[in-house]
Order: structure tokens, then C-alpha cells, then sequence
């Protein structure tokens, strides 16, 4: 199958740090299908050869498992194209649509890695040349909007030039080994599925957490913030792949209209329960991974009176026959104590214990990264003696070592997938503005509450607030267990 694979935004930096290199190894895995071309178009007046110099540098900077050989290099490197295109002007998109047509590949894949702002008038364009005919397929990477009503112009505009199934609103987390081993883990066994429920389920948490802080990226992310970079999309698409109804089969429009049920069930937010079930905070200086690190408000490009939020706990629940009074706990944050994403299910305790001392509840974690793996904790008996009590025990499965030949990293999937066609890991727009539509009154809330967010220092687990809020319910987060 022949393709063209186009980068909007070639010289920027998600181009050169995550897309190039996951295009690499799926050339070295050979995952990546004949015929292929790779075209990078910015507004640099510069060559092919020019551009893979300046690429062959930027691969240096990859981690040293994934850099190429010379050898590999110029082999990937003959796939790689540059065009200049300034992106307002209307016979650039021409001179796009010229140079694509004189192959006439079977699929073109327009990957859209600007800033989202340029979306709109990109596919406005593109529909005016008539790039959106049924070969072409265009890729949205996030953030996908700022609010509701942005999103909602995004999607109308691409609506306006491609059809519903043309359009592939990339989220990476969703294209990560552990993500995809959700499915599996529900829908591919009989063990959990019977238990996936509120009977046997007290509560469920999902955790994001990053040791770094904002870096160089202060003036973007002070615009966004952690709820708008995590919670809305990352944290989301989680909860709805955890709490769905088993879908018909796994055609992508079954698995995301119970996705979707999901995001319309989720327990909606008023001013006086964000109040009580939100909880936010900003870093302050601190100790992380043994090195004093800078706080929030110090940290380049961001301003010294900025209230905006580093970390967001919060609780929510799913009003639907399945899990109706489970709590669901999200959280994420920067410059805390680990680098640490998980998702714990904590089950209910025995209905009558038999045996002498406490007793934990059983948990199933499910590790998304560093590690990526399960690990089911239960209770045993050491064999000591009677009356001994239980002591936990773990079953622990790592997948890296499991499966450890040729794992596929998450652009890398995802951008295999966009190019044939597959839209299982990408959202659709209704879930996309439905998730938009639960965080707004959050949101709405913050911009009328003059306290701001909680301080809490670099490489701790967040405000004291967030260990709070679980504790109200008689839980706590996995680390305080």
C-alpha cells in the first residue's frame, strides 16, 4: 500500500522529538508498509537533503536505544521530503495537492502538528484545493480547544472538509501498550468481568504524576494548566475505558459509543461541588529525585502572580446501574514525588472475616508507566502456624518482560493505525466536547474563586486537601495505604 504521510509543523518539536523517531522504528521494526514517502512542510526555505541533516542531528538527542545506525539513517532518511509552505497563502496548498497528485498514492495522511489555533484555517484550505477526498485522512493532535466553544469550532470546521471518519483526534495515552491492554484485560478474560462492578468494587483511582515541572514550556502551560493537559483528555479516556459497558465488538464506533455513555453518566459539577469534590494546587520550591528544584512561580516565562493550577484531585462518580456510589478519584499533578501513572481498583473487603487481625482489600493495579504491567494483590497464609494472620501477597506481571521483542510505542501504534485507517485509538468528536462540557463548570468555578489554588511542595503527593477529599469517604490514595 502506498502512502504520503505529511507533517504540518515539520521543523517543530513534536515533529522531531516523538513523530520522526516513532516513524523510525516502525521502519526498523518493518511495521511500516511499502511505498511510503514523508513529507515535513514549514516556512524554513530549505531542501530535502538540507532537511534530513537537520533531522539526522535532532536523532541524536533521542534516547540511545532508539537512535539509527548511519546505515539506518540514510536508508529512512530516502523517504524523507521537505517543502516550504507558509501556511496563509493559498498556492502553497496548491503546490501540496500538485506535488501529492503526481504520485497519486493510495492514502494521504495530513498530520496537523501546529499550534490548534491554525487548525481551522488548514482544513479550510486544504477543502479549497481539495485535499479531502476519499484517499485523505487528517490527524489533530492535542490540546484540542480551550473550552467547549473552541473545541466546537474546531470540530465544525474540520467537519466542513472531511467526513467524521476522516478525521483522527490523536490522544498518545490511548496508544500505549498498558492503555490497550485494558481491553484486554475486561473484555478478552472471564475472571474480572464479573467482579467489574459495584458489588465488588469500593473505589477506583487513576493517577497521573510527573517528577519534572513545566520546564521552557512556562508560557504555554500557564495558558492551559494541568486540568485542561491531563484530566480532560488523559485521565478521561481512561476512566471511560475502565468503567464502559462490553462493546457489541471491536469495530471503533462500538467501543466509542460506550465511551461516550460513559462520559454522559459521569456525575455533572455544580459551584458548590467543585468547591467540595476539587481540589487544585501549584508547586512551590522543593526537593525532587534528591535536587532542589525551583517553584512554580519561578520557573522561566511564567508569571510571578499566576494562579494557575499544577495539580488537580478530584472525585466523581458514574450514575449508571453499574457503578452507582463507587467513588472514582482522578488525579495528576507536576514535580511530585514519582513519575508515576496507574490506575488502582480497590475492591470491597470480605463480608465476614474469619481470620485474626486487619485485613487489606483485595487490589488490582494496573501500571501504566514507568513500569507497564498488572499486579493483583491478595492475602495468604505464610504457614507459620495457627492463628497466624494473613499477609499480602503479590501476583505481578511486567509486560516489557512478558512481551519483551519489538513492543510498539504510542505514536508509533498511532501512526500506523492513521495511515490504515484504523480508528479504534482515536476519539470522536462527541466525546471529545462531551468531555469539554463536564470540566467546563470546573473551570467556570476556579474563575470566580479568588483563593487560587493550594501550594504544595516540589516532590510531595500534592496538597494535603487530596489525601482529604479520599479520606471523607474512608479510602486513601495507594501510597498512603
Amino acid at each position: 500500500m502506498s502512502f504520503d504521510l505529511v507533517f504540518f509543523g515539520g521543523t517543530g518539536d513534536l515533529t522531531w522529538r516523538k513523530l520522526m523517531p516513532a516513524l523510525f522504528q516502525a521502519f526498523r521494526h518493518g511495521k511500516l508498509p511499502e511505498g511510503g514517502r514523508i513529507l515535513a512542510v514549514a516556512r524554513d526555505d530549505q531542501s530535502d537533503e538540507r532537511y534530513r541533516e537537520w533531522l539526522k542531528e535532532r536523532f541524536r538527542e533521542v534516547e540511545a536505544g532508539k537512535r539509527p545506525s548511519d546505515e539506518e539513517f540514510e536508508r529512512f532518511a530516502a523517504l524523507v521530503h521537505y517543502r516550504r509552505m507558509d501556511l496563509s497563502q493559498p498556492e502553497h496548498y496548491q503546490g501540496l495537492k500538485d506535488w501529492l497528485d503526481a504520485r497519486n498514492a493510495d492514502t494521504v495522511v495530513l498530520y496537523l502538528a501546529t499550534s490548534p489555533h491554525l487548525f481551522t484555517g488548514i482544513c479550510q484550505q486544504l477543502g479549497a484545493v481539495g485535499l479531502n477526498h476519499a484517499k485523505v485522512r487528517v490527524v489533530l493532535e492535542k490540546p484540542l480547544g480551550h473550552d467547549l466553544a473552541s473545541a466546537q469550532q474546531i470540530n465544525r470546521a474540520v467537519r466542513s472538509v472531511f467526513a467524521e471518519a476522516q478525521a483522527f483526534r490523536i490522544d498518545h495515552y490511548l496508544g500505549k501498550p498498558s492503555v490497550q491492554n485494558l481491553m484486554a484485560l475486561r473484555f478478552g478474560n472471564a475472571l474480572f468481568e464479573p467482579l467489574w462492578r459495584r458489588e465488588s468494587i469500593a473505589n477506583i483511582q487513576i493517577t497521573l504524576a510527573e517528577q519534572l515541572g513545566v520546564g521552557t514550556r512556562g508560557a504555554f502551560y500557564d495558558d492551559t494548566g494541568a486540568l485542561r493537559d491531563m484530566i480532560q483528555n488523559h485521565a478521561l479516556q481512561l476512566l471511560t475505558m475502565i468503567a464502559m459497558e462490553p462493546p457489541a465488538s471491536n469495530d471503533a464506533d462500538a467501543i466509542r459509543d460506550e465511551k461516550l455513555k460513559v462520559l454522559r453518566a459521569l456525575k455533572p459539577f455544580t459551584q458548590e461541588s467543585v468547591a467540595r469534590d476539587v481540589v487544585r494546587g501549584q508547586y512551590r520550591a522543593g526537593m525532587c529525585g534528591g535536587h532542589p528544584v525551583p517553584g512554580y512561580l519561578e520557573e522561566v516565562k511564567v508569571p510571578q502572580d499566576s494562579t494557575c493550577e499544577t495539580f488537580v484531585a478530584l472525585r466523581t462518580e458514574v450514575q449508571n446501574w453499574r457503578w452507582a456510589g463507587v467513588p472514582f478519584y482522578l488525579r495528576t499533578g507536576k514535580r511530585l514525588a514519582a513519575r508515576d501513572a496507574q490506575i488502582v481498583v480497590n475492591f470491597r473487603p470480605v463480608p465476614h472475616q474469619i481470620f485474626p487481625g486487619a485485613s487489606l482489600p483485595n487490589r488490582l493495579v494496573i501500571k501504566l508507566q514507568p513500569e507497564d504491567g498488572l499486579e493483583l494483590q491478595l492475602l495468604a497464609h505464610k504457614g507459620t502456624g495457627p492463628g497466624e494472620q494473613l499477609t499480602p501477597v503479590s501476583l505481578d506481571l511486567d509486560f516489557d518482560k512478558a512481551f519483551a521483542t519489538q513492543r510498539v510505542g504510542a505514536y508509533e501504534r498511532l501512526l500506523l493505525d492513521a495511515i490504515a485507517g484504523r480508528l479504534n485509538l482515536f476519539v470522536r468528536s462527541d466525546e471529545q466536547e462531551q468531555a469539554w462540557r463536564w470540566v467546563e463548570p470546573i473551570l467556570d468555578a476556579w474563575a470566580e474563586d479568588g483563593n487560587g489554588p493550594r501550594p504544595y511542595a516540589a516532590g510531595s503527593w500534592g496538597p494535603a486537601a487530596a489525601s482529604a477529599l479520599v479520606a471523607r469517604d474512608g479510602f486513601a490514595w495507594a501510597e498512603e495505604q
